[in-house]
């Protein structure tokens, strides 16, 4: 009877163990990255806008996390907030008040600052894939405001792939480049190259935003 007891309980925290690692447990890890070099860093605002809104539409257990894009983006210092939305409605929303005002101070930072010298999208990147696994959320989204052009300074290295599997992204590019006006061509080709090493990478999906209003439709309320 012990043996069986024994046996009966193993054969529950291995299934209790299997569930919690891969069954869908129905949170949602958004990470935002927002570019903050020239002409992005005065757009911030708009940045600010989307985050409030999907601080709005989060749930309960849903993690959500804002960072910059600036000449060396694989760093902790780069992330501005960071929160997991207690289970309770009234501290969520406390957390979420909490949060809506540093995403307000990081935007008035960025506004009166000079914009960062180099682009490092890869490097925030490979840190918000690393932040998303961390939480075990079962739907994990990656939201960058950019216009994708990466320009890395003296020394940094990037050349390299990285895993990103199951991972959905959104780019936000609301601003053209003014190369990008003149042979619209160069935009088309470097949006191509993204989404091709990152699907190769394992994304789950790639989408492109270059209307606001869209933002309702890839999360609705």
């Amino acid at each position: 009877m012990v043996k069986r007891i024994c046996a009966l309980m193993l054969a529950f925290f291995v299934a209790l163990s299997i569930s919690s690692c891969g069954g869908d447990n129905g949170r949602h890890a958004i990470y935002m990255v927002v570019d903050v070099s020239g002409t992005y860093a005065r757009q911030s605002d708009k940045a600010r806008d989307v985050l409030k809104y999907l601080l709005i539409t989060a749930n309960p257990g849903d993690t959500l996390a804002l960072a910059r894009i600036d000449s060396r983006s694989y760093t902790e210092k780069n992330i501005i907030a960071k929160v997991t939305l207690e289970n309770v409605p009234s501290k969520a929303n406390a957390q979420k008040k909490v949060f809506a005002a540093k995403a307000d101070r990081f935007v008035r930072k960025i506004r009166r600052a000079r914009g960062s010298a180099y682009t490092d999208i890869s490097g925030a990147l490979i840190l918000a894939t690393e932040f998303l696994r961390e939480t075990g959320a079962s739907k994990k989204t990656i939201v960058i405001f950019s216009d994708m052009k990466q320009e890395l300074g003296k020394g940094t290295v990037r050349n390299f792939n990285y895993d990103v599997k199951g991972i959905r992204f959104v780019v936000i590019n609301i601003i053209k480049l003014r190369s990008d006006n003149v042979d619209p061509r160069r935009y088309k080709r470097r949006m191509e190259a993204w989404k091709k090493k990152l699907t190769a990478s394992g994304a789950a999906e790639w989408i492109v935003i270059t209307d606001m209003d869209k933002i309702l439709d890839v999360f609705p309320s």
